[in-house]
């Protein structure tokens, strides 16, 4: 069975990027010796799914920054590329997702961005929520949860303070009855 997961950080104020998608201000609270748990979710999941525009974010950075994991872009764009861990998605998100579940990937990173966060919350699809909020009020931007989206009812797993003033949360979606 496949599990999503929504891991991504946001400003106080609830924005996941700038107005013009910088993101910049996340390195804020980056030390050498606290990678607020990263390593440990990466090396746990098997796929990455990452709207167009996040993953043109992605190609900016001087290296890949998701290596040895195949990623999923959701876009209506004709965009190439010639990495073989990257596909290009067009797909509605529930098809998209049976898709890769067929291929035997069943731990999925949903890196991002608003858009896409979106469609998947239309379907209930995200299954957690690990959350890193930064200590920074942005007064706008992209927004983590772009209105309108629809309501979700979770519970809280855990909650990690950092000593850099990161609160890290993490939640479960609670099913339906």
């Amino acid at each position: 069975m496949t599990k999503v997961t929504l891991y991504i950080a946001a400003s106080l104020d609830g924005y996941i990027a700038r107005s013009d998608g910088g993101i910049d201000w996340l390195s804020l609270l980056d030390t050498e010796d606290e990678d607020y748990g990263y390593t440990d979710f990466y090396e746990s999941i098997d796929a990455i799914v990452l709207g167009s525009k996040t993953y043109e974010v992605g190609l900016s950075f001087d290296e890949w920054p998701y290596p040895g994991k195949k990623s999923f872009v959701f876009t209506q764009r004709h965009l190439q590329c010639d990495r073989e861990d990257v596909v290009f998605v067009s797909d509605p998100v529930k098809q998209a997702l049976a898709d890769i579940e067929a291929q035997g990937l069943e731990n999925i990173w949903l890196v991002g961005g608003g858009e896409l966060i979106n469609s998947f919350l239309q379907h209930s699809l995200i299954d957690e929520y690990i959350i890193s909020t930064i200590p920074m009020i942005l007064g706008g931007g992209i927004s983590l949860f772009p209105p309108p989206s629809p309501e979700e009812e979770l519970e809280l797993i855990t909650s990690k303070q950092y000593p850099t003033g990161l609160l890290q949360t993490h939640y479960r979606r609670k099913e339906k009855i």
